[in-house]
């Protein structure tokens, strides 16, 4: 007798769906998502992404996708705010407060240009939403309040800089902040075009470790005494 169709009905029984998982380890899928639809919207952007692509990367399905973040604009805001929370957090765990005023902004100038060039898929991101005019990041409480630390804790150690006669009375945190980003967003942002215009490669080791240089002399040069 042949039993060929009761294997594979069995093999078929053992074999985990997507769902299935999904229902085992709803964390792990969520995430499996999140992770797929940074790729997707860092590659094609929010116009160009699509769900049917994210739900393959991330192995499940779209219905799944659904039931964890309602539609595909929802899914675009929720790796907007994890993108975000992911520099705001590794930030924190710099203590630019416990160094001295030079040391912290020295430090912060490093880190944000490292991270930088080790996620291009935040830059991706920061290009995608500044195209849209910040139309769904304006929709995020949660973002405005990993920002206000930020500046608070950098008003800290501009404001002991001043005290030590270190920094300008004028040193503006935002100002310091936009300094070192823009340095950073716009060297990496246009790194072809640049290249190919000034006909030398900005992306060859020697290079990035010179303007990193740079970043740091520059910004602590703008407040310097």
């Amino acid at each position: 007798m042949n039993d060929s169709g009761g294997n594979r009905d069995r093999k078929q029984a053992r074999r985990p769906s997507a769902e299935r998982t999904t229902q085992r380890d709803p964390e792990r899928t969520r995430a499996a998502i999140l992770e797929a639809a940074t790729r997707e919207f860092a590659e094609n952007g929010m116009g160009g992404a699509r769900v049917d692509a994210i739900a393959e990367r991330a192995g499940t399905n779209k219905r799944m996708l659904y039931h964890y973040f309602g539609d595909k604009e929802q899914l675009y805001l929720k790796v907007l705010e994890e993108a975000y929370v992911g520099i705001r957090t590794a930030e924190r765990a710099l203590h630019i407060g416990d160094r001295s005023p030079e040391q912290g902004i020295g430090e912060l100038a490093l880190f944000t240009w490292r991270y930088f060039l080790q996620h291009p898929e935040f830059l991706s991101l920061l290009g995608t939403e500044n195209l849209h005019r910040a139309r769904w990041l304006r929709q995020s409480v949660r973002l405005k309040e990993l920002h206000s630390h930020l500046i608070g804790e950098l008003s800290q150690v501009l404001d002991r800089g001043k005290k030590q006669g270190v920094f300008i009375e004028t040193a503006d945190p935002l100002h310091v902040y936009l300094t070192i980003a823009s340095l950073g967003y716009f060297y990496l942002s246009n790194q072809y075009t640049l290249s190919t215009i000034f006909g030398r490669d900005l992306i060859e080791p020697a290079n990035l470790s010179a303007w990193e240089r740079h970043i740091v002399h520059v910004t602590l040069a703008s407040i310097r005494r």
